[in-house]
């Protein structure tokens, strides 16, 4: 089954606390602090793979959850870094917050986006002597990382798209142009969701159309899955549009459809067209398009059961979706002006320090319920003493 949305929660791992230690060395009195800062919490990244067509690998995952930063220790030592969760997306996915904004749209392979950052490592007590502080009995704990809802949502990069109404042929005429295997029947919906097909050219080159099910009228205000099956055609270079040629009035079912793909919007009703007039075998002459659209680049008619126009519609698809020109290095030049946007601090305005009598709060001391949470979330264990704005409290 086709899989094209995937809701996950992404949990960034939280950073490691620094370290509370004193060299402790024979003949060297007085050693000082010596604790080490705690390693940074591990990202959630998500990676666009081009072997990859559909979310269906994400539908059993819920969860993301990244590893936790090392905590420092004694001798100066660093604690290791989190280790970064990834999870790999097909080529077109789309990331969306909770709220539907749009955070990345991952549209060339490799490409990679970290959706949720892994919390500051804690500093250690070596890293706040001052010579007026020498033996400072205090670290920082780890900062947590991100946690949010996100949607991955897939978008089909394709070069070309089939479209057209019910029982046009569409999956037939893919089944001819490309190593495709779509089901075929007599009926209807026969196509319940997209199909990517491999088209060869003759210089070795290969393009990729998508077959995706039929369309009704009212498809672009939600009419059978409607924005389901559009959405498939966004990322399209060229649009086939598939008539069947066997049926009455060709003009009607071609304005039809083309009324569905202008109120969808999107683009789709700039796009150019090839219109495709299938099953011409059914017929004794091919039927005559009286549309007059300058969006309509070619009108090819076919027939899948004799194989009459493939070749004909192949030459037509390689020559309407040529080769993607490299972009032309840009030119290094200095601009006139430079803009610096400070960006917002990010992390509470608080910071959790570890004694070595329990823990002390400095800053802004927040709200208790936000205070008892965070306390929670680095594990404070009964009976530990708590200095908050002065006062010191003990944890029950």
């Amino acid at each position: 089954m086709f899989h094209d949305r995937a809701p996950i929660h992404a949990e960034a791992g939280r950073g490691g606390d620094g370290g509370l230690s004193f060299r402790r060395e024979k003949y060297v009195p007085k050693g000082g602090p010596d604790g080490g800062d705690g390693g940074r919490g591990g990202d959630v990244v998500v990676l666009a793979d081009s072997a990859l067509r559909d979310l269906s690998g994400l539908r059993r995952v819920k969860r993301l959850q990244a590893g936790r930063g090392g905590n420092g220790r004694g001798s100066r030592k660093h604690g290791a870094d989190g280790e970064d969760v990834g999870v790999r997306v097909p080529v077109g996915t789309q990331v969306l917050d909770a709220e539907g904004t749009l955070l990345a749209d991952l549209v060339a392979p490799d490409a990679r986006v970290v959706v949720a950052r892994g919390g500051a490592g804690g500093r250690g007590n070596a890293r706040f002597a001052t010579p007026t502080r020498q033996a400072p009995r205090f670290a920082e704990t780890g900062l947590p990382g991100d946690e949010t809802d996100l949607v991955l949502r897939l978008k089909l990069v394709v070069d070309a798209a089939l479209a057209g109404l019910p029982n046009a042929g569409k999956s037939s005429l893919l089944r001819r142009i490309s190593n495709a295997k779509p089901k075929v029947a007599d009926y209807p919906f026969t196509t319940v969701e997209p199909v990517l097909g491999t088209v060869d050219g003759a210089d070795a080159r290969q393009l990729t159309v998508a077959d995706v099910p039929g369309l009704i009228e009212g498809a672009a205000g939600g009419a059978g899955l409607g924005h389901e099956f559009l959405a498939h055609l966004e990322r399209a270079r060229l649009i086939v549009h598939v008539i069947d040629a066997s049926e009455p009035d060709p003009d009607g079912r071609f304005r039809t459809i083309d009324r569905e793909l202008s109120a969808y919007g999107a683009g789709l009703d700039e796009r150019p067209q090839i219109v495709v007039l299938n099953k011409i075998d059914l017929v004794g002459q091919p039927p005559a398009l009286g549309v007059d659209d300058a969006r309509v680049v070619r009108v090819v008619a076919t027939s899948c059961a004799t194989g009459e126009g493939i070749e004909e519609l192949k030459r037509a698809l390689f020559e309407l979706c040529p080769p993607a020109s490299p972009e032309a290095p840009a030119e290094e030049t200095l601009p006139e002006y430079l803009e610096y946007r400070p960006r917002p601090r990010r992390g509470p305005r608080f910071r959790i320090l570890r004694t070595d009598r329990g823990y002390r709060v400095v800053g802004t001391p927040p709200p208790p319920d936000e205070l008892e949470e965070a306390l929670r979330r680095i594990g404070i264990k009964r009976g530990a003493a708590v200095e908050v704005g002065g006062e010191e409290l003990e944890w029950q």
